[in-house]
């Protein structure tokens, strides 16, 4: 009975958080409602739209390839009235359309095909082979595309088998490559595992998302380049292959288990890309899709030059601000619209500028209930106050916002919570988050007309995802963020020096340097007598657990810091005056290279007693003797940064 009892509460409570959690959904898809508007664009009973592809012709209808191996030509889309005719049938799961030259262009299992309705009646009559691959019969090799370049040749994807993990077992499974319109295939670049979404940005560069699995700790978007390799070591199989831009790597070459995140693995292997974007594993989405760029010149809102990114698990898109450092792509992702009725697989903008999204759950199960379903995203006219953009400086970021935010609270550092954290890279399916710290705003200074905050920070590291929380900043006019959590990817920074004071590591000369106001042993004058022990605590948000602790003058004090945070901090005992711990803490940060060996405490007469640095989860106990005149002293943290919001009281009376 006690095992029934133990099941039956778990069940409750399992129960409980899928209501909370469909609740929280539900709030914020209203609130996005708002913004953006899905509408339905309704299917005939007998059509079974699993879309794999969506293209438009050049008079504005809709093409439709689905994994039922059809193409569908769609009449008013936009209406409520479409009209729907087979233009195709009988193709091999075509995961892609594109259109061009009055035919479209898919890819279908092991070909790229061009159809062509010659006579003009609607329906096509050419299925021509542009170009095809082997083909192994297993379930997994699924294949994507085309994507046009701006020169006419066309880009596909492959993805690898799967066996109990991802395989290529014939020739070019987990390679992109390039196909011209006469049929030349030229391999571009491998590392690929499932590359559903990819797409080509004004300037030409090529990007393309991946879904967690073996070698992918979390879904990613990567920036590929002739002769890139990023990350799934399958395809290195083919590099012996006489057409391979990657030479002198192989597959034997890469660790299975080397214990490094990729892009510390990058450095050890040049081909290696790091990922552009990292979206946290079941935080945005579990399966990236499509990804399409905001051409609209502002008729979808103000993410004008922003990539928005399907998840098909999570039936929603998320919005990606994409910047290059030093040449390097990074940016920032945030949640954008949730809500979707099935799995999210392609994305298009139509003429009116609404984005058509088509979608597909059989055998991929999301959280939009539809075996399948063909939805628009139309912008109501309304700006939501977002992160418009969020760029990387040398020692923190730089913020904008669509809308001018509340001054005070912008400039207030506890508004915001910064963490970082990576994954590892491995052969295993997946990655924990791994080595995750919190980092700390030290400042924040407002913009005169509101729209920006620039964020100087302790603790950025290159390589790490940084987590950026402000769920209680409003704008000027009172709205709360729609979406408050931003995921910045940082490879680079401006200038390539990282001058960001990092938190959790306190380097020292090695100097023994003396401080009498440091006493860590009981005063053999007090013969083993204590009037009053005080216990300090931390919490995070860069707080003590205490708002004031009170003792009575020229009383025997042993104190205690037990750091529960996971950032260093120490007690800073000062003398009497607002201003002292203001004072004290600039003095502290001045102590620049000797600040270590000085515990982070300026040799000066407004400080009584301290601590050393205390580090997370360690503890620290001094002994001093209670101020003889009473009043309001100060104890405060002097490690750089702290001083501003980590203070308390200490009364003497």
């Amino acid at each position: 009975m006690q095992h029934i009892n133990k099941i039956l509460k778990l069940v409750v409570v399992f129960c409980l958080c899928q209501v909370s959690f469909a609740q929280v959904s539900n709030d914020i898809q209203k609130k996005e409602s708002e913004f953006y508007k899905i509408i339905t664009v309704p299917i005939p009973k007998d059509v079974i739209l699993e879309v794999g592809g969506l293209s438009f012709t050049d008079d504005d209808k809709l093409g439709v390839s689905t994994r039922r191996g059809d193409v569908w030509l769609i009449d008013k889309p936009y209406s409520q009235n479409p009209t729907y005719k087979r233009f195709a049938h009988g193709l091999h799961e075509p995961l892609g359309l594109a259109y061009k030259n009055n035919g479209f262009y898919l890819s279908q299992r092991g070909e790229l095909t061009r159809l062509e309705d010659k006579n003009n009646d609607g329906v096509a009559d050419v299925y021509k082979t542009v170009y095809s691959w082997p083909l192994s019969g297993n379930y997994h090799e699924y294949s994507y595309g085309p994507k046009f370049m701006k020169n006419g040749d066309m880009l596909v994807t492959l993805n690898l088998g799967w066996i109990g993990h991802g395989a290529s077992l014939v020739k070019w499974r987990g390679w992109m490559l390039k196909i011209t319109p006469e049929g030349k295939m030229t391999p571009i670049a491998t590392g690929l595992r499932s590359p559903a979404g990819y797409a080509i940005n004004g300037d030409g560069d090529i990007f393309y998302t991946e879904n967690q699995g073996d070698w992918v700790g979390s879904g990613r978007m990567t920036h590929l380049e002739v002769g890139d390799f990023a990350g799934n070591p399958e395809g290195l199989r083919w590099t012996g292959e006489s057409e391979s831009p990657i030479k002198n790597l192989k597959f034997e070459d890469i660790e299975a288990e080397s214990g490094l995140t990729l892009y510390e693995y990058a450095k050890k292997v040049p081909a290696l890309k790091a990922p552009a974007i990292w979206f946290p594993h079941t935080i945005l989405g579990i399966s990236t899709s499509d990804m399409i760029y905001d051409t609209s010149k502002g008729k979808f809102g103000p993410f004008e030059g922003q990539i928005f990114v399907g998840d098909q698990g999570h039936s929603k898109i998320m919005r990606v601000y994409m910047e290059k450092v030093n040449g390097v792509y990074q940016g920032a992702a945030f949640g954008f619209k949730e809500g979707f009725s099935s799995g999210i697989l392609r994305m298009i903008w139509g003429s009116d500028n609404s984005m058509f999204v088509g979608m597909t759950s059989r055998g991929w199960s999301s959280t939009g209930k539809d075996d399948y379903g063909l939805q628009r995203l139309v912008w109501t006219g309304k700006t939501p106050f977002e992160i418009k953009t969020m760029n990387a400086l040398a020692d923190g970021f730089k913020l904008e916002f669509t809308k001018p935010v509340n001054k005070k609270m912008a400039e207030d550092v506890a508004s915001y919570k910064l963490t970082t954290f990576t994954y590892l890279y491995h052969l295993t399916y997946g990655s924990p988050i791994i080595d995750q710290q919190n980092a700390m705003i030290h400042k924040a200074e407002v913009s005169e007309d509101g729209l920006s905050v620039k964020l100087t920070v302790h603790g950025m590291r290159l390589g790490f995802i940084h987590q950026l929380e402000i769920p209680n900043l409003k704008s000027s006019t009172g709205e709360l963020l729609l979406h408050s959590t931003g995921y910045y990817t940082l490879n680079e920074v401006p200038g390539g020096v990282l001058k960001s004071s990092q938190m959790n590591e306190m380097k020292t000369s090695g100097k023994v340097v003396n401080q009498p106001k440091r006493v860590t042993k009981i005063p053999t004058a007090w013969a083993g007598k204590i009037d009053k022990k005080l216990l300090i605590g931390t919490v995070p948000g860069l707080k003590y657990d205490v708002s004031e602790v009170v003792v009575d003058r020229n009383s025997k004090i042993e104190l205690t810091l037990n750091n529960n945070d996971d950032m260093l901090h120490n007690v800073v005992i000062t003398k009497t005056g607002v201003d002292t711990p203001t004072k004290v803490g600039e003095m502290a940060l001045n102590l620049g290279l000797d600040g270590p060996d000085l515990n982070y405490v300026p040799n000066s007469d407004l400080v009584l007693f301290h601590t050393g640095i205390v580090g997370p989860e360690t503890s620290e106990k001094i002994y001093f003797q209670a101020p003889s005149e009473p009043g309001t002293y100060w104890i405060v943290c002097t490690f750089p940064g702290h001083s501003m919001t980590m203070r308390a009281k200490f009364i003497v009376k």
